[in-house]
This record gives structure tokens, sequence and C-alpha cells, in this order.
């Protein structure tokens, strides 16, 4: 994708408010204890950061996998970005993957909690990494 720079600008800012709108309705969801919908906009609310990240240095990715190998192949394997945070992700997108297709699994509070108390570290990271250029006045 072909984009000019003040277009990466602007879907770097869109997609970051897009994150953080889904973020504050995954908190919502949790609290209604709508197990499988708070996978799904977990996994969400941090994929719309992360490709505002990967956009901000111009890596391209088509597939959420392809988020998932960039991500690790840019951040992790750098050191840029801890182990931890790249094995949080990929767990997400696990969870909601098996939530959204997988008829037998069944997510419950055991599964969401962990992980929820996770995104705004997760948040911070990828906030940090963002080049500056990129971020929103009020981010």
């Amino acid at each position: 994708m072909r984009l000019t720079d003040s277009e990466r600008i602007a879907l770097v800012q869109y997609r970051i408010q897009k994150a953080q709108d889904t973020w504050e309705e995954t908190k919502d969801i949790v609290k209604g204890e709508l197990w499988y919908a708070a996978a799904n906009r977990m996994y969400y609310s941090c994929y719309y950061l992360t490709s505002a990240l990967l956009i901000s240095y111009g890596i391209e990715a088509n597939t959420h996998a392809g988020v998932i190998r960039m991500l690790g192949k840019h951040f992790v394997s750098t050191g840029l970005l801890s182990d931890e945070m790249g094995s949080f992700y990929s767990r997400l997108f696990e969870l909601r993957q098996s939530g959204d297709y997988d008829d037998w699994k069944v997510i419950t509070a055991r599964d969401i909690l962990p992980l929820y108390s996770q995104v705004d570290e997760y948040f911070q990271s990828l906030k940090g990494l963002i080049k500056p250029e990129f971020k929103p006045e009020k981010s």
C-alpha cells in the first residue's frame, strides 16, 4: 500500500484512536462477563495499535499472522519490545481465533482476566515505540 507521508500519519493516528476506543469498549464487555466478545475486542484493540506501530515504520503486513510476524521480526527479535509482550500479543490472537472459529473452545474469566490486566502495559510499550511524528497531539 503506497501512502503519502500525510496519509500514513493520518492512518497511524486513526489506528491509535481506534485501538483506544476498542479498549474502552472492551472494559464494558468484561464487566458484563461476555468472555468471547471480550477475547475478540481485546485482541482487536491490540491489533489496531500494533498495526499503527508497523505503519509508522513503513512495515507492511497483509494478514493478522503477518502482523504477528512483522512485530516479532522488527521489534521483538531486535529487543525493542520484550519477548513477553510479543508472546502476549500472539496469545491474544490465538484466543480470539479459537473463540471465533473453534466450536469446542470455551472461554472463561480464567482465560480473559490474566490477559486483560496486561493490555495497558502492551499499549504503553507500543505507544513508546511509535515514531513521534505519527502520534496524535493528545495520545
